[in-house]
Protein backbone atom coordinates (compact mmCIF):
# COMPACT_ATOMS: atom_id res chain seq x y z
CA UNK A 1 0.00 0.00 0.00
CA UNK A 2 1.21 3.67 -0.77
CA UNK A 3 0.18 6.77 0.39
CA UNK A 4 1.83 10.21 0.84
CA UNK A 5 2.42 12.41 3.88
CA UNK A 6 2.83 16.09 3.50
CA UNK A 7 4.97 18.44 5.77
CA UNK A 8 4.95 22.18 4.82
CA UNK A 9 6.61 22.20 1.45
CA UNK A 10 8.08 18.99 1.57
CA UNK A 11 6.06 15.51 -0.06
CA UNK A 12 6.95 11.94 1.13
CA UNK A 13 6.03 8.98 -0.82
CA UNK A 14 5.39 6.33 1.67
CA UNK A 15 5.34 2.39 0.96
CA UNK A 16 4.50 -0.12 3.02
CA UNK A 17 6.31 -3.37 2.94
CA UNK A 18 6.76 -6.81 5.13
CA UNK A 19 9.99 -5.41 6.99
CA UNK A 20 11.13 -4.50 9.94
CA UNK A 21 12.73 -1.02 9.58
CA UNK A 22 12.12 2.12 8.21
CA UNK A 23 13.99 3.05 5.20
CA UNK A 24 14.05 6.52 4.37
CA UNK A 25 15.56 8.07 0.92
CA UNK A 26 16.15 11.74 -0.86
CA UNK A 27 16.42 10.86 -4.80
CA UNK A 28 17.98 12.79 -7.69
CA UNK A 29 17.43 14.94 -9.71
CA UNK A 30 14.92 17.01 -7.50
CA UNK A 31 15.47 15.84 -4.03
CA UNK A 32 12.01 13.26 -3.93
CA UNK A 33 11.53 12.22 -0.77
CA UNK A 34 10.05 8.26 0.04
CA UNK A 35 9.76 6.15 2.95
CA UNK A 36 9.49 2.46 3.08
CA UNK A 37 7.87 1.60 6.33
CA UNK A 38 6.87 -2.18 8.34
CA UNK A 39 3.51 -2.49 6.89
CA UNK A 40 1.93 -2.09 10.80
CA UNK A 41 3.21 1.26 11.46
CA UNK A 42 1.15 4.07 11.60
CA UNK A 43 1.16 6.89 9.59
CA UNK A 44 0.91 9.47 12.81
CA UNK A 45 4.44 7.14 14.10
CA UNK A 46 5.51 8.00 10.62
CA UNK A 47 5.33 11.58 10.71
CA UNK A 48 6.85 12.06 13.96
CA UNK A 49 9.95 9.95 12.44
CA UNK A 50 9.31 12.64 9.31
CA UNK A 51 9.69 15.43 11.25
CA UNK A 52 12.51 14.31 13.39
CA UNK A 53 14.08 13.88 9.85
CA UNK A 54 13.16 17.17 8.12
CA UNK A 55 16.66 18.68 8.68
CA UNK A 56 18.64 15.83 7.05
CA UNK A 57 16.16 15.55 4.18
CA UNK A 58 16.41 19.53 3.24
CA UNK A 59 20.38 19.42 3.04
CA UNK A 60 20.22 16.19 0.83
CA UNK A 61 17.54 17.94 -1.27
CA UNK A 62 20.15 20.75 -1.23
CA UNK A 63 22.76 19.18 -2.21
CA UNK A 64 20.83 17.39 -5.18
CA UNK A 65 20.10 20.62 -6.54
CA UNK A 66 23.58 21.89 -6.51
CA UNK A 67 25.14 19.00 -7.71
CA UNK A 68 26.54 19.89 -11.47
CA UNK A 69 25.28 17.71 -14.44
CA UNK A 70 27.13 16.04 -17.18
CA UNK A 71 25.54 18.04 -20.94
CA UNK A 72 23.84 15.65 -22.48
CA UNK A 73 26.01 12.82 -24.49
CA UNK A 74 25.83 12.91 -28.50
CA UNK A 75 29.04 10.36 -29.37
CA UNK A 76 30.04 13.03 -31.14
CA UNK A 77 34.09 13.75 -32.26
CA UNK A 78 35.62 16.20 -29.56
CA UNK A 79 32.68 15.67 -26.56
CA UNK A 80 33.81 15.21 -23.27
CA UNK A 81 33.79 11.73 -21.39
CA UNK A 82 35.16 10.47 -18.56
CA UNK A 83 37.33 7.69 -17.15
CA UNK A 84 37.78 7.00 -13.89
CA UNK A 85 38.04 10.57 -12.67
CA UNK A 86 40.49 11.45 -16.23
CA UNK A 87 38.33 13.70 -19.15
CA UNK A 88 39.03 12.43 -22.53
CA UNK A 89 37.77 13.81 -25.68
CA UNK A 90 35.91 11.45 -27.87
CA UNK A 91 37.03 10.72 -31.59
CA UNK A 92 33.97 8.65 -33.58
CA UNK A 93 36.24 6.82 -36.10
CA UNK A 94 33.86 4.53 -38.60
CA UNK A 95 34.95 1.52 -40.20
CA UNK A 96 33.99 -1.74 -40.72
CA UNK A 97 35.43 -3.83 -37.79
CA UNK A 98 34.02 -4.76 -34.79
CA UNK A 99 32.81 -2.17 -32.98
CA UNK A 100 35.05 -1.17 -29.55
CA UNK A 101 36.70 1.83 -27.72
CA UNK A 102 40.27 2.56 -27.00
CA UNK A 103 41.94 5.09 -24.73
CA UNK A 104 45.11 6.69 -26.20
CA UNK A 105 46.93 9.37 -24.34
CA UNK A 106 43.92 12.42 -24.04
CA UNK A 107 41.56 10.67 -26.24
CA UNK A 108 38.77 8.06 -26.29
CA UNK A 109 38.64 6.86 -29.70
CA UNK A 110 34.83 4.99 -30.39
CA UNK A 111 35.03 2.70 -32.97
CA UNK A 112 32.25 1.84 -34.60
CA UNK A 113 30.73 0.61 -38.22
CA UNK A 114 29.97 3.02 -40.86
CA UNK A 115 26.23 4.62 -40.20
CA UNK A 116 25.80 3.76 -36.54
CA UNK A 117 23.15 5.77 -35.07
CA UNK A 118 23.47 7.63 -31.38
CA UNK A 119 22.10 4.76 -29.69
CA UNK A 120 24.18 2.43 -31.17
CA UNK A 121 27.50 4.78 -29.92
CA UNK A 122 25.86 4.83 -26.85
CA UNK A 123 25.39 1.21 -26.33
CA UNK A 124 28.94 0.61 -27.58
CA UNK A 125 30.36 3.39 -24.95
CA UNK A 126 28.21 1.90 -21.86
CA UNK A 127 28.74 -1.43 -22.55
CA UNK A 128 32.82 -0.23 -22.40
CA UNK A 129 32.01 0.84 -18.85
CA UNK A 130 30.55 -2.13 -17.97
CA UNK A 131 33.66 -3.70 -18.84
CA UNK A 132 35.75 -1.58 -16.72
CA UNK A 133 33.19 -1.98 -13.82
CA UNK A 134 33.77 -5.75 -14.03
CA UNK A 135 37.61 -6.21 -14.18
CA UNK A 136 38.09 -3.86 -11.16
CA UNK A 137 35.96 -5.41 -8.77
CA UNK A 138 37.11 -8.77 -7.92
CA UNK A 139 40.65 -7.49 -6.70
CA UNK A 140 38.48 -5.30 -4.63
CA UNK A 141 36.66 -8.02 -3.66
CA UNK A 142 39.32 -10.13 -2.54
CA UNK A 143 41.10 -7.52 -0.87
CA UNK A 144 37.83 -6.64 1.81
CA UNK A 145 36.53 -9.81 2.07
CA UNK A 146 38.76 -10.76 4.91
CA UNK A 147 38.61 -7.87 6.57
CA UNK A 148 35.03 -7.18 6.52
CA UNK A 149 34.32 -10.74 6.86
CA UNK A 150 32.06 -11.85 4.54
CA UNK A 151 31.99 -13.38 1.32
CA UNK A 152 30.28 -12.49 -2.06
CA UNK A 153 28.45 -14.54 -4.30
CA UNK A 154 28.21 -12.65 -7.65
CA UNK A 155 28.51 -8.94 -8.61
CA UNK A 156 26.04 -7.46 -10.98
CA UNK A 157 27.28 -4.40 -12.96
CA UNK A 158 24.14 -2.15 -15.04
CA UNK A 159 22.86 1.24 -15.31
CA UNK A 160 21.15 2.44 -12.43
CA UNK A 161 18.95 5.26 -12.08
CA UNK A 162 19.03 6.32 -8.97
CA UNK A 163 21.82 4.55 -6.74
CA UNK A 164 25.68 4.48 -7.22
CA UNK A 165 25.01 0.25 -5.99
CA UNK A 166 22.88 -2.70 -4.06
CA UNK A 167 22.76 -5.28 -2.44
CA UNK A 168 21.01 -8.62 -1.45
CA UNK A 169 21.66 -10.01 1.89
CA UNK A 170 19.86 -13.36 1.14
CA UNK A 171 21.93 -13.98 -2.03
CA UNK A 172 24.76 -12.38 -1.08
CA UNK A 173 25.40 -10.80 -4.35
CA UNK A 174 25.53 -7.26 -4.31
CA UNK A 175 24.90 -4.46 -7.77
CA UNK A 176 27.09 -1.52 -9.11
CA UNK A 177 26.06 1.61 -11.34
CA UNK A 178 27.68 1.28 -14.49
CA UNK A 179 28.54 5.02 -14.29
CA UNK A 180 31.21 4.59 -11.54
CA UNK A 181 33.76 3.65 -14.52
CA UNK A 182 33.71 7.25 -14.89
CA UNK A 183 34.46 8.50 -11.18
CA UNK A 184 37.86 7.67 -9.48
CA UNK A 185 38.96 4.26 -8.56
CA UNK A 186 38.84 5.58 -4.78
CA UNK A 187 34.89 6.14 -5.26
CA UNK A 188 34.48 2.73 -6.68
CA UNK A 189 36.18 0.89 -3.71
CA UNK A 190 33.81 3.18 -1.11
CA UNK A 191 30.56 1.47 -3.05
CA UNK A 192 31.98 -1.89 -3.06
CA UNK A 193 33.07 -1.31 0.58
CA UNK A 194 29.32 0.18 1.12
CA UNK A 195 27.80 -3.02 -0.28
CA UNK A 196 29.79 -5.64 1.11
CA UNK A 197 28.77 -4.07 4.63
CA UNK A 198 25.48 -4.09 4.46
CA UNK A 199 25.96 -7.79 3.88
CA UNK A 200 26.14 -7.29 7.65
CA UNK A 201 23.77 -4.65 8.11
CA UNK A 202 20.98 -4.11 5.61
CA UNK A 203 19.94 -0.51 6.66
CA UNK A 204 21.54 2.54 7.08
CA UNK A 205 21.20 2.54 11.05
CA UNK A 206 24.19 3.41 13.70
CA UNK A 207 25.47 -0.48 13.65
CA UNK A 208 26.41 0.13 9.64
CA UNK A 209 28.08 3.48 10.35
CA UNK A 210 30.17 1.87 13.39
CA UNK A 211 31.18 -0.60 10.68
CA UNK A 212 32.16 1.72 8.07
CA UNK A 213 34.04 3.41 10.88
CA UNK A 214 35.82 0.73 11.59
CA UNK A 215 36.62 -1.02 7.87
CA UNK A 216 36.91 2.53 6.42
CA UNK A 217 37.50 5.76 8.66
CA UNK A 218 37.71 7.92 5.72
CA UNK A 219 34.78 6.70 3.80
CA UNK A 220 32.86 9.92 4.42
CA UNK A 221 35.31 11.69 2.47
CA UNK A 222 34.56 9.14 -0.69
CA UNK A 223 31.35 9.35 -0.27
CA UNK A 224 31.74 12.81 -0.19
CA UNK A 225 33.86 13.16 -3.53
CA UNK A 226 31.57 10.57 -5.45
CA UNK A 227 28.89 13.18 -3.92
CA UNK A 228 30.48 16.06 -5.77
CA UNK A 229 31.53 14.49 -9.42
CA UNK A 230 28.98 15.35 -12.03
CA UNK A 231 26.58 13.30 -13.11
CA UNK A 232 24.26 11.66 -15.80
CA UNK A 233 22.21 14.70 -17.23
CA UNK A 234 18.37 13.01 -17.47
CA UNK A 235 15.58 13.09 -14.96
CA UNK A 236 15.98 10.07 -12.93
CA UNK A 237 13.39 8.00 -11.62
CA UNK A 238 13.03 5.12 -8.83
Amino acid sequence: MATRLTLGDIAVDVVFKDIKNIHLGVYPPTGKVRISAPARMSLDTLRVFVVAKLGWIRRQQQKLREQEREAPREYLDRESHYVWGRRYLLRVLEKDAPPGVELKHSRMVLQLRPGADEAKRQAIVEAWYREQIKAAVPSLIAKWEPMIGVKVERVFVQRMKTKWGGCNPSTRSIRLNTDLAKKPRECLEYIVVHEMVHLLEPTHNARFVALMDQFMPHWRLRRDQLNQLPVRHEDWTY
